[in-house]
């Protein structure tokens, strides 16, 4: 009996223990023992070592931005916070789209420009023709009413009818001429009348081609002003420190440009001089140096980049084409190495960007919305090409 006693004690004892242990703080060991293996720490998780940076890559520092311009203004929300070279490198994409519609824009303005003169000038035609188509008429029916008045007998019956024979023969020297004045009289009025048609059509043509270029200005016009706005945007959104630092990036990038194209030797052969006509649109264009850079304007107080070169070499005495595309397209090209001042340097892929050459490696332009006409580097920016309008 005593024995049993002490035998249900001990398994008591016993199975108390194993809830001690159980229950204890390490038993967490022995269940994550038959657990499902844990996802492992990602790198950079606290206790987790992450992987080993190179002590040369040192990320630039981040755009500080001004109070009441939130993360999202400049980056989309998740993504890094970008650099100010990032910035600087949107800004002038936006602004290179700005151009390209520029160009379109000043394409669209010339060609409305033209077809309105064609226009005007077709319906002056229009109204001539109409006047001289009523004097024929008049004329015509001046001739019908006189026959009417002599009997409605033709001219050759009434001659057979008189008995004078020089009054015959004058009459047949009449009737000839008479006839003659009716057959180009006749004809004229033909004449005047399909050209009447002609007028009448190209004037329709010409005023929907002209309503079809005012739609594309209004588009273009539409999209230089948002990539504009767009660029503004961002860039006034920097603080003020950052918008010095986002101007020295910018004067940075472009000196290293221009060293690499030296570096390359582009200039070892460049040692031409300028033309009598390339030096009067050279002395025009540096002129303007000062004045701020608008879209779409000629001057005088004021250029777009192909407007300074467009009266620049109109200065010099050589009408060349409106926009940059078209000074590309048009004018005749010659190898970087030929260049010489007065030369046209046409950058970007676009050909969305003029720059006149005025020696030593240097270009005169207006450069995009917020800056002015000023001098810099040949090679600043990608070149696409070199046209001379005096060629």
């Amino acid at each position: 009996m005593n024995r049993r006693r002490h035998g249900r004690v001990s398994a008591a004892i016993t199975l108390v223990c194993a809830f001690a242990v159980l229950s204890a703080p390490g038993a967490g060991l022995l269940s994550q023992a038959y657990a499902a293996p844990a996802s492992p720490a990602a790198p950079g998780a606290p206790g987790v070592p992450g992987p080993t940076s190179s002590p040369s890559a040192v990320a630039p520092p981040p755009v500080e931005l001004p109070p009441g311009v939130s993360q999202s203004d400049i980056a989309p929300s998740g993504s890094a916070a970008p650099s100010l070279d990032d910035v600087r490198k949107e800004i002038e994409a936006l602004y290179r789209k700005a151009a390209s519609a520029t160009d379109a824009y000043n394409l669209a303005d010339e060609r409305a420009k033209k077809q309105s003169a064609e226009v005007v000038g077709l319906t002056e035609d229009i109204v001539k023709g109409q006047v001289r188509l009523d004097a024929l008429k008049k004329q015509a029916g001046a001739a019908a009413r006189a026959q009417y008045r002599g009997g409605g007998l033709p001219p050759e019956a009434e001659l057979m009818l008189t008995g004078d024979p020089q009054l015959f023969l004058d009459g047949v020297g009449r009737a000839r001429q008479g006839q003659k004045a009716t057959r180009d009289l006749i004809a004229e009025l033909s004449r005047t009348q399909e050209d009447l048609k002609t007028y009448t059509a190209d004037a329709g043509t010409r005023w929907q081609e002209l309503e079809a270029n005012r739609a594309k200005k209004e588009k273009a016009k539409k999209e230089i002003t948002k990539q504009i706005a767009a660029a503004e945007k961002l860039e006034s959104s920097l603080a003020e420190k950052d918008r010095t630092r986002l101007a020295q990036l910018e004067k940075d990038a472009a000196a290293t440009a221009q060293s690499a194209w030296l570096g390359s030797g582009a200039l070892q052969e460049i040692n031409r001089t300028a033309s009598a006509q390339g030096r009067k649109a050279i002395e025009f264009a540096t002129a303007q140096i000062g004045k701020p850079y608008v879209w779409g304007a000629e001057g005088p107080g004021s250029y777009d980049c192909s407007g300074l070169t467009l009266k620049a070499w109109a200065a010099g005495g050589r009408p060349i084409p409106r926009t940059s595309q078209e000074q590309w397209r048009l004018l005749p090209r010659v190898d970087v190495k030929d260049m010489r001042p007065g030369d046209l340097i046409i950058y970007f892929q676009d050909a969305s960007h003029v720059g006149m050459y005025i020696g030593n490696g240097k270009i005169v332009h207006s450069p995009r919305p917020g800056r002015h006409v000023t001098v810099t580097g040949a090679g600043s920016m990608r070149i696409l090409g070199v046209v001379r309008p005096d060629a």
